[in-house]
């Protein structure tokens, strides 16, 4: 017998153990197959009917008890079955998870065709509805912005309590939720506060020019993703905490460290988890997803702690003994704490806040850079084309998480059950031919203000053709720094330099392969060789 892994929960069994006979090939759960091993006997025909009879009674026991466990996963009313929206008929216990591959957006957006652009799957136990279409993510995330405004909880988020303490995941009617999105509204991402930090911004991107200028004469290709990583952490440390967490130089041990940290979190938290689709399987950790998440939180945690206490110790000191300095985030969200003018914000709270920026930020700004710039390289004639723009503007170098029902909603004519985990597709709404024409093609002309719908929308989550930031209640309260960052850091990087891909390879060459985890990252990191401009 030979096991082959299909799946991260499937597993292929192979049974060819006499010489003449014909090889059976078996699909199951890959928490089941170790049971057929159970009742192995000498003879061909006692064991083959023994492992026949084992796996009927392992599906047969699995079905019943994930009956109880999934609480109405299957066993819904008929009324409800009926008013749900369509979708493929679920296997017994993995429902349609054998549907799916490492690009689900993709193979939802194939069904979608089949299925409608409201469709039920059932991923495991949970109940799934996913959305493909800008109209109906508008009824979705506007008109019943309330009803969707909840959030799935992956396993790896209930690491340290991250699920009852981060913006992310606590619920949108809470005290605490409102309290926090009131203090990054306000005191982080407030127009007046970003725009007060422009020489900030352009003094970051003035210190990534001169280590790009550096690269430049050494002929050395860099790594574009990190480069951003580093721009936009330092600026937000800059911002929140009045430092550079990343070091000019990029071996020093504490840059590396932290780094490494924040990405291997990211990572983690992108991986797929058996006890996401299983919920009753969260307890025991079965992929030791939880406990790996942990440890990096974890890490961060304490670094974010000496910041703080190292802060609160200077607060401490008497008035004439502080050097003058511009407040920082750090200091209006410790003035709130003492004052008590949010009575729901903790000093536990204020930390994971700090985080949850970090990580935020620094992925999906770094992320979208990132594939800017290939974008631009994979097209140098929309390159040269933005370069002589710039050249003629400024000349001079400057130196959506899953959401959740929170009670029966009816939408688009169907009935989403409370509980019921809702998925907006985006990708097949930016790759739908009746919105976009030619969606695949790389067409930047197309967003500059044009004739037509597509010319006027704006990415702030009023135009359900491009949200980018999502919408409602939930909406990224990033926006406006991304707005502020992304266009800076592309510019300057376009204006300053030329860009030439290493070992000779040609534009067509490039890998534009793409993995699937918190963002849609590129498989392959983006190395590029900067070139010094030459005089126009």
């Amino acid at each position: 017998m030979v096991t082959v892994k299909l799946h991260p929960i499937v597993t292929c069994v192979f049974f060819d153990e006499h010489p003449h006979s014909t090889t059976k090939i078996q699909i199951v759960p890959q928490f089941i197959s170790p049971l057929l091993h159970l009742g192995k006997r000498s003879t061909h025909t006692d064991e083959t009917g023994i492992g026949f009879v084992a796996l009927l009674l392992c599906l047969y026991l699995s079905w019943a008890l994930l009956q109880v466990l999934c609480r109405g996963g299957w066993t819904s009313s008929p009324k409800n079955r009926r008013s749900a929206p369509p979708g493929p008929w679920p296997l017994p216990i993995v429902g349609n998870l054998l549907q799916l591959d490492s690009r689900p957006e993709k193979k939802f957006a194939e069904l979608a065709k089949i299925y409608g652009p409201v469709m039920t799957l059932q991923l495991g136990c949970v109940r799934t509805v996913v959305i493909s279409s800008a109209q109906a993510a508008r009824e979705a995330l506007q008109t019943h912005d309330l009803a969707f405004s909840g959030r799935t909880i992956p396993g790896t988020a209930t690491a340290h309590s991250h699920d009852r303490l981060s913006v992310g995941w606590l619920p949108a009617s809470s005290p605490t939720w409102r309290s926090l999105r009131r203090i990054m509204t306000l005191h982080v991402f407030a127009a007046k506060k970003l725009d007060s930090t422009h020489t900030l911004r352009r003094q970051i991107l003035e210190d990534v020019v001169a280590g790009l200028r550096k690269s430049a004469l050494s002929g050395f290709p860099v790594e574009i993703a990190e480069t951003s990583f580093r721009a936009v952490c330092n600026f937000l440390s800059n911002v929140l905490l009045s430092t550079d967490l990343i070091k000019p130089n990029p071996e020093e041990e504490d840059s590396k460290d932290l780094i490494s940290v924040m990405r291997s979190l990211i990572v983690e938290l992108g991986k797929p988890n058996l006890a996401d689709f299983f919920p009753f399987l969260k307890r025991i950790d079965a992929n030791g997803r939880r406990r790996q998440a942990a440890v990096y939180y974890g890490q961060l945690l304490v670094m974010i702690d000496d910041l703080v206490n190292k802060r609160l110790q200077v607060r401490e000191k008497p008035a004439g003994d502080l050097i003058a300095r511009e407040t920082d985030v750090l200091d209006s969200l410790l003035d709130i704490f003492e004052d008590k003018r949010e009575e729901t914000i903790g000093m536990e709270l204020i930390k994971v806040l700090i985080m949850d920026m970090f990580l935020a930020s620094t992925d999906t700004i770094s992320t979208t850079f990132e594939w800017a710039m290939a974008e631009l390289l994979r097209h140098p004639d929309k390159l040269s084309r933005a370069q002589a723009e710039l050249e003629q503007a400024a000349p001079d170098c400057p130196a959506v998480a899953a959401a959740q029902g929170r009670e029966e909603t009816e939408l688009c004519g169907f009935t989403v059950q409370k509980g019921a985990q809702v998925l907006i597709n985006t990708w097949a709404i930016y790759h739908d031919p009746s919105l976009w024409e030619d969606p695949g093609s790389f067409v930047p002309e197309r967003f500059l203000g044009g004739p037509g719908p597509i010319g006027s929308i704006d990415i702030k989550g009023h135009n359900f053709e491009l949200i980018p930031f999502g919408s409602g209640r939930r909406i990224c309260p990033g926006l406006p720094l991304a707005m502020r960052m992304l266009p800076l850091m592309l510019g300057s990087m376009i204006n300053c330099f030329d860009w030439k891909l290493p070992d000779g390879m040609k534009p067509r060459e490039m890998n534009m392969e793409d993995v699937l985890g918190v963002t849609l990252r590129m498989a392959h990191p983006l190395r590029v060789v900067p070139f010094l401009c030459e005089p126009m």
